[in-house]
């Protein structure tokens, strides 16, 4: 199975350092495997024409970090799924922690944005995992398995989208879960994508998410059930990000 490295690049970037990270990656990319990992960058919405334009012709694939569930509208600063597709957009990430906490989104919510990336030929990358008061309270099972079977539309699978389990306990703060608990939480997604989608399910890519390194990536990505990773912080080097890269 081909390994997915994902770079959300978050709120960062002006398009003169948005152009010259993307030209780095891409000339970066040149020497890694295809069959081995594919790439995609998710940068802000203000300079996706412009880090499109510098990946052009290029393996790494461009995605975006939000859209709106209908595709046109009187929603003030929103964006939707076909104006994405029309930049070039491939990918958009969904349901992510700073979506779900900082915006008070739900899974109904993440659901219905799933549906539209979908209709408008997008491949969603649906963010699950627990906070860290619910994993000490030993209900990271119950609080992602939930996740994952209400964030998800009925044609999730046959679609090709993606799973990013990110414990928010370990986004940015440098922690990472011992590979053990990793395992564990992947085999349940994975479970839970089974006994929706039946063989289908087996087929969906489960990334992993949370203070991913160049000197943790190996490790991780051998991992039973991670197909990739998605990358924060270390994205926006792109040294780091291709490092992370050819671990795979």
């Amino acid at each position: 199975m081909v390994k997915l490295v994902a770079g959300n690049w978050k709120m960062h970037g002006l398009s003169a350092e948005a152009a010259a990270l993307a030209g780095a990656l891409k000339a970066g990319a040149v020497g890694l495997a295809p069959g081995r990992v594919s790439l995609l960058v998710c940068p802000p919405f203000t300079v996706l024409a412009t880090v499109g334009a510098v990946l052009r012709d290029s393996p790494i694939a461009l995605g975006a970090q939000d859209c709106h569930p209908a595709p046109s509208g009187a929603h003030t600063g929103d964006i939707s799924a076909p104006m994405l597709r029309d930049l070039g957009a491939r990918f958009v990430i969904l349901g992510h922690s700073e979506r779900r906490t900082g915006h008070g989104e739900s899974d109904a919510l993440v659901r219905s944005k799933v549906a539209a990336a979908i209709a408008s030929g997008l491949t969603p990358i649906v963010c699950v995992g627990e906070n860290l008061a619910q994993r000490e309270a030993g209900r990271e099972e119950a609080v992602v398995g939930g996740q994952v079977a209400a964030s998800l539309s009925d044609d999730f699978a046959a679609a090709q989208g993606t799973i990013a389990y990110e414990p928010v306990w370990a986004i940015g703060t440098g922690r990472v879960p011992a590979a053990r608990q990793i395992v564990a939480m992947h085999a349940l997604i994975r479970a839970g994508l089974v006994a929706r989608f039946g063989d289908a399910g087996r087929g969906v890519l489960i990334l992993y998410g949370g203070s991913v390194k160049p000197d943790n990536a190996a490790s991780i990505l051998a991992l039973a059930e991670v197909g990739g990773a998605l990358i924060g912080g270390a994205s926006l080097a792109a040294a780091d990000f291709l490092a992370i890269a050819g671990a795979a």
